[in-house]
């Protein structure tokens, strides 16, 4: 038996804003679920600031890059003026992603081919600012070669079709989901990409996904934040990392 690869865990807390803006005021604080969650062993906090501010919100943003003590993860689209705010908020990591104003949640990965030379541009800008890149990507090589082709450092593979399929019983689609991701880390991997993992991940899909040794985090946000409405926000993080070291142990043997 090996040694476990050490895996971050990323925890989202976009939704905690979700329910803070649906009657409006303060409550609940974002920034206080990021001190909880980091209390009770994430590695880092995720925020993704879209167009429409529908959740987190710029002041958001620039609190917790003043009073958080984890690292910050700005989730992004590739934009003049998100790449701005990125620059001057200087967070510790980037997640470049697809936007579109209608959806409810990020539903797609990046398409890097068709938006090759405007995404090396900002991979470019962010790298010189000294954030840390990803670009959230479906498990595709052909997307997996681009991002290494245009100089992103790092990819997060976009999980959820094999989570749908899993959550649906679908046991031949989450069959071949499974092996695309499998494919798509080994893949980035060998191209020296550093590999990220996450979206509609729970438990029992996290524990699977880090016998991965390839994928060295995961971000996780709406399953987490959903059942600490039951279990509370420490249990349910504390729950999903015990389920994590577990798969690392698979990965190890």
């Amino acid at each position: 038996m090996g040694e476990a690869f050490p895996l971050r865990l990323g925890v989202n807390i976009d939704h905690v804003a979700t329910l803070r803006n649906a009657r409006g005021g303060r409550h609940p604080d974002p920034i206080r679920a990021a001190k909880l969650a980091i209390e009770a062993g994430a590695d880092g906090i995720t925020a993704h600031l879209r167009e429409d501010r529908r959740h987190i919100r710029d002041d958001d943003i620039a609190r917790l890059k003043a009073e958080i003590s984890a690292p910050l993860n700005l989730e992004m689209a590739a934009t003049e003026e998100m790449l701005g705010i990125a620059l001057k908020t200087a967070p510790h990591a980037a997640c470049v992603v697809p936007e579109r104003r209608e959806e409810r949640t990020t539903e797609g990965g990046l398409d890097v081919i068709a938006g090759g030379e405007l995404l090396r541009q900002v991979v470019a800008a962010l790298g010189r600012g000294g954030v840390r890149v990803s670009l959230f990507i479906a498990a595709d090589p052909a997307q997996i070669e681009a991002a290494a082709a245009i100089g992103a450092p790092v990819i997060e593979i976009h999980t959820g079709a094999w989570c749908d399929a899993l959550d649906q019983n679908r046991s031949a689609d989450a069959h071949r989901e499974w092996q695309r991701i499998c494919e798509g880390a080994r893949l980035a991997k060998k191209l020296g990409l550093e590999v990220h993992a996450g979206h509609g991940l729970d438990y029992a899909s996290a524990e699977m996904i880090a016998s991965l040794p390839q994928v060295i985090e995961l971000n996780i946000g709406h399953f987490l934040i959903g059942d600490a409405a039951f279990i509370g926000l420490t249990q349910s993080i504390e729950t999903m990392r015990a389920a994590m070291q577990r798969g690392r142990v698979r990965a190890a043997a």
